[in-house]
């Protein structure tokens, strides 16, 4: 990738999440940590970043919340996706023993991604949610007694030793990033598209926003529903399909979504991931 690169991530270094901007963007691409994942959309918008990498979801624990209330409120464009397999690693410093774990920190979902594996091994250690997985390494550095949840590449950073490994508790744990720039990406022919959704508040607004789909034999990959914000019990749905907004079926599609939705955001039209 080129020098002009420049990626916003959720920090600090040794996240999940810049791993996938390391898989994504190749290892020379220049990185920008941020405190939230707010924040790196932020970064993007203001011109201090060309791209941001967010998680979206997990296929343990689902969606991340906050990813979609960001995508609800943004401008930009999701430009590509990345899939990253998460091992997680039990870590601490070499002076604390397996025994003498008191605390375990990491994010909330890392946590709950562990926890049978932490009922079985550690039903008495308090739990710390952390903002990132990397931050919980970072306390367990300072801390004797504090382990963390995180990967390889934070006890590498962190300088810590790992104590148990691969503690999640399904084998196919892996999280799907969202790659997101001012502009979308050009078709290859091999593309999924995002969009929003917010229907009519009455019976069958489900159906009639599936239906195109159905007739046109345009392939779903994902919906999801979460609320508005506009009024009180009012949806969103995010949709990801196959294809690219330059398809004749998919143009042919959003004609006959605009007949039956209240609005339509477009998210973006992105090269699949694989």
């Amino acid at each position: 990738m080129t020098d002009s690169i420049r990626v916003a991530y959720l920090g600090p270094p040794g996240t999940y999440s810049q791993s996938a901007a390391l898989q994504h963007f190749g290892e020379q691409v220049d990185l920008l940590p941020c405190t939230t994942i707010d924040d790196a959309f932020a970064e993007v918008v203001k011109g201090n970043a060309t791209h941001a990498i967010v998680p979206v979801e997990n296929s343990t624990e689902g969606v991340v919340n906050n990813t979609q209330d960001c995508l609800i409120d943004t401008s930009l464009c999701i430009a590509g996706e990345e899939i990253v397999v998460i091992e997680h690693q039990l870590l601490a410093r070499d002076d604390t023993k397996p025994d003498a774990v008191q605390r375990i920190a990491s994010h909330r979902q890392s946590l709950a991604q562990c926890r049978k594996w932490l009922q079985q091994h550690y039903p008495n250690a308090a739990l710390l949610e952390c903002a990132s997985n990397a931050e919980a390494a970072r306390l367990a550095s300072l801390e004797a007694g504090t382990a963390a949840i995180a990967g390889a590449t934070a006890a590498a950073i962190y300088e810590l030793s790992v104590l148990a490994a691969n503690i999640q508790d399904q084998d196919h744990n892996s999280t799907r990033f969202l790659v997101l720039a001012t502009q979308a990406g050009k078709r290859t022919g091999r593309d999924k598209t995002s969009i929003l959704v917010y229907t009519e508040n009455r019976p069958g607004a489900l159906f009639r926003v599936l239906e195109p789909f159905e007739r046109l034999q345009v392939s779903l990959t994902k919906i999801d529903s979460r609320p508005a914000k506009k009024k009180a019990w009012e949806y969103v749905f995010f949709i990801d399909f196959e294809g690219h907004t330059d398809d004749p079926v998919v143009q042919t599609l959003f004609e006959r979504l605009a007949g039956c939705t209240e609005e339509i955001k477009l998210l973006g039209s992105y090269p699949a991931y694989g």
